[in-house]
C-alpha cells in the first residue's frame, strides 16, 4: 500500500474536484455574436465583388477572375478555420483551469475572420 492512499483515519484521500467556471459561456457567446455576423458580411462582400469587373474584358477580366478564385478559396478556408476555433471555444471544459484557453480561442475566432477577409481583399487583382 502506498503511504498517500489514506490519511491516517482509514479514510481514503481523494483528489479535490476541479473548480467549475461560473461564467464559462460568456466568452464563447460574445465570440459567436461577433464572429458569425462578421463572417456573413465577409461572404456577402466577397460574393458581390465579381461585379467590380463587370465592364472588364480581355486580360483584365482573366486576371481578375483568376485572382478572385484564389482569394475566394482563401476566404472560405479562413472562415472554416474560424468556425472550428469557435467550436473549440464552446467545447473547452467549463473549469477554471481552462479559462485562459477558452478566452484565447474566443478571441481567435473573430481575429481569424478579419485576417481571412483582409487576405481576400489583398489577393484580388482589382480593376
Amino acid at each position: 500500500m502506498s503511504e498517500n492512499s489514506h490519511d491516517g483515519d482509514s479514510t481514503p484521500v481523494t483528489d479535490p474536484a476541479p473548480a467549475p467556471a461560473p461564467r464559462a459561456w460568456v466568452a464563447p457567446l460574445i465570440s459567436t455574436l461577433v464572429s458569425l455576423p462578421m463572417g456573413l458580411v465577409a461572404l456577402f462582400i466577397g460574393g458581390l465583388s465579381p461585379m467590380a469587373c463587370d465592364s472588364c474584358n480581355g486580360a483584365a477580366a482573366n486576371g481578375f477572375h483568376d485572382s478572385w478564385t484564389i482569394a475566394w478559396t482563401v476566404l472560405w478556408i479562413g472562415l472554416i478555420v474560424a468556425l472550428i476555433v469557435l467550436i473549440a471555444a464552446w467545447a473547452t471544459p467549463h473549469q477554471l483551469r481552462y479559462a485562459a484557453r477558452r478566452v484565447g480561442l474566443a478571441l481567435t475566432a473573430p481575429a481569424t475572420v478579419m485576417v481571412a477577409f483582409v487576405a481576400f481583399m489583398a489577393l484580388v487583382d482589382w480593376p
